[in-house]
């Protein structure tokens, strides 16, 4: 399992998706996401274009972050995305389709978005998992695959049922995992939290706080 800071920090999209935003946070992110050593800077849609240096990947969202969009509007978000410069889309299900159970309709949703941004932009897909049974897990994360997907992720951070959990990712991980990346995001504050994450199966991390992480690695390893 990754214990080094610089390894794990590679792992982490360093992620500013406050409403109150402004451009000069998203200018401190960047700056601080490079000096960490981060994978990628995660921010909203209206922030694209934005420079980043060399080695840092841009991330974004889409039908953020109640999924409550018509397919064709996310899809028009993602490919807006695409042409401002975003490497990554990481898109919001119908939490309310998958709850019904209609997971044909939650493949077409994220087939739309895939259609609209191919690769080699990587589609990450928001399950938000806290608001779904074990069972429903399985089943988005099966349609996320069949949509053709690269990762399955935990959760916006805005949910009232909450953000990513180790439970959850040991689900995706067992479901799809080793074909699809599993991204924990939400509530991941602390580098145990990180760790356990990882260890359950996370390939990469959505944090806020990665200085305060990265940092409680470096003091638990004694760096």
């Amino acid at each position: 399992m990754t214990t080094d800071p610089r390894s794990l920090a590679q792992l982490v999209d360093h992620t500013l998706l406050k409403p109150e935003a402004t451009r000069a946070d998203v200018d401190a992110l960047v700056a601080e996401g490079a000096r960490l050593g981060a994978y990628s800077v995660c921010i909203s849609p209206s922030f694209l274009p934005v420079e980043v240096p060399a080695g840092l990947k841009v991330a974004t969202v889409c039908g953020f972050p109640s999924g409550k969009h018509h397919s064709e509007v996310k899809a028009a978000e993602a490919a807006r995305s695409v042409r401002d410069g975003a490497d990554e889309v990481d898109m919001v299900i119908d939490v309310g389709a998958a709850k019904e159970g209609r997971f044909d309709a939650v493949q077409a949703d994220i087939a739309a978005v895939r259609a609209a941004a191919p690769a080699p932009t990587v589609l990450k897909v928001i399950i938000e998992s806290a608001a779904l049974s074990d069972d429903e897990i399985v089943g988005v994360c099966r349609a996320a695959e069949a949509a053709g997907a690269d990762f399955v992720k935990t959760s916006t951070g805005f949910h009232p049922a909450g953000g990513a959990s180790v439970h959850a990712v040991r689900i995706m991980h067992d479901t799809v995992g080793g074909r699809l990346g599993i991204k924990a995001s939400g509530g991941v504050r602390t580098a145990q939290d990180a760790l356990d994450m990882v260890e359950a199966g996370a390939t990469r991390l959505g944090l806020s706080g990665t200085a305060a992480v990265l940092a409680g690695l470096e003091a638990d390893a004694g760096y």
